[in-house]
């Protein structure tokens, strides 16, 4: 049973793709229409053989791993500070509240202006786009650790920067992470509404021009399975630095 579970997922995409297939081939769709998921793995097959998903692929790596480093970054030293202090949290949640609520489509035009139509402004997008939710987790997940912890490192006499690092931090650790793993396929979100907004290179930029041409619809498909997989890459690596952090702390 248990093995089944685990290979619940891929049974269902199987069965999805298998219907899509069919479907798509008895219905007799046209490929600028909707093309099979066979046309579309041969279509990304010859994309990455010459060399077209790689070009656009590495933009979007720099842009999704430096913005997401400093939004995190600054998103978990924000959380902190709001989890800490209940002053700071007054004054400045509303604003943080209504930054998030912003469309991060709407500040773009701003940012090109501010840091020109290159790789700054994408890496703004993207750090801006993960900020909000890893500061939110991480701001709930410091404010609510088991008060009797404190409690605890209070009676030892230990400093307020000691009971944040043996105390709140390592019981905060799933918030935060959870947090972080939102903020990890956001990242990919901001990449491309950054690449829309001008540049050369990357898959927001792919997207784009396989939309201008009909006729190679499986080319869009194929770029959208690409972010697919960047954006689930991107979470993974979140799962597994989380692990690493609980088996030293362990």
């Amino acid at each position: 049973m248990r093995r089944f579970l685990r290979l619940s997922p891929l049974l269902l995409a199987a069965m999805l793709i298998s219907i899509w297939e069919v479907g798509v081939r008895v219905a007799a769709v046209p490929t600028f229409i909707l093309p099979t998921p066979s046309a579309i793995l041969v279509r990304f097959a010859a994309a990455w053989a010459d060399g077209t998903m790689v070009r656009h692929l590495v933009p979007t790596v720099i842009e999704v791993t430096i913005g997401g480093f400093i939004g995190g970054g600054a998103g978990l030293a924000l959380g902190i500070v709001l989890g800490l202090s209940g002053a700071a949290r007054r004054v400045v949640s509303p604003y943080l509240v209504a930054a998030q609520s912003t469309p991060i489509l709407a500040l773009g035009p701003v940012l090109v202006l501010w840091f020109g139509p290159g790789l700054a402004a994408k890496i703004a997008v993207c750090a801006l786009i993960t900020l909000f939710p890893v500061a939110i987790a991480t701001l709930v997940a410091i404010r609510d650790v088991e008060p009797g912890t404190i409690e605890l490192m209070s009676s030892l006499g230990a400093s307020r920067w000691q009971s944040l690092r043996y105390a709140r931090l390592p019981g905060a650790r799933a918030g935060i992470f959870a947090g972080a793993r939102v903020a990890a396929t956001l990242a990919v979100v901001g990449a491309i509404v950054g690449e829309w907004l001008g540049g050369s290179a990357g898959l927001g930029i792919l997207l784009n021009l396989a939309r201008g041409s009909l006729f190679d619809t499986p080319l869009l498909f194929a770029d959208l399975l690409q972010i697919a997989i960047l954006g689930m890459s991107a979470y993974a690596l979140v799962l597994w630095m989380e692990r690493v952090t609980s088996r030293s702390t362990a």
